[in-house]
C-alpha cells in the first residue's frame, strides 16, 4: 500500500467514525424510557420500546465500529504489516480495505 492509498484509507476512516459518533448521538435521544404515565396508548407504548431496543443495538453496535477504526488507524501507521491477511498473509484488496477499514483478513480466508 503506497503513501497515497494511506492518506485516502485515513481519510474514510475519519469520516466513517465522525458519522458513527452523528449516529450514535442521535439515537441517544431515541433510547429515553417511555413514562408510563404518557399519553400513548398500550400498542403505541409497545412500538416505541421495540424501536428503543433496535436502537440500543445499533448504538451498541455502532460504538464497536468506532473502537475498530480508530485502532485500525493507530495500526495503520505503526504495523508494518498492515493490510496483508492474518491468515495467509497475502495483500488485502484495497477495495476491500475502503469497504471494510478494519478487516484483518483476505476475502478468501474471511470466508
Amino acid at each position: 500500500m503506497d503513501d497515497k492509498q494511506k492518506e485516502e484509507l485515513k481519510k474514510k476512516i475519519k469520516i466513517e467514525i465522525e458519522h458513527l459518533t452523528m449516529l450514535v448521538d442521535d439515537l441517544k435521544e431515541t433510547v429515553a424510557p417511555v413514562a408510563p404515565d404518557a399519553a400513548i396508548g398500550r400498542l403505541s407504548r409497545l412500538d416505541t420500546m421495540l424501536n428503543q431496543g433496535i436502537n440500543k443495538s445499533s448504538i451498541s453496535q455502532s460504538r464497536e465500529r468506532i473502537l475498530k477504526l480508530g485502532d485500525t488507524l493507530k495500526r495503520l501507521d505503526k504495523d508494518p504489516f498492515f493490510g496483508e491477511c492474518e491468515e495467509c498473509g497475502e495483500t488485502i484488496s484495497f477495495a476491500r480495505l475502503l469497504a471494510l477499514p478494519e478487516s484483518r483478513f483476505c476475502i478468501e480466508c474471511a470466508e
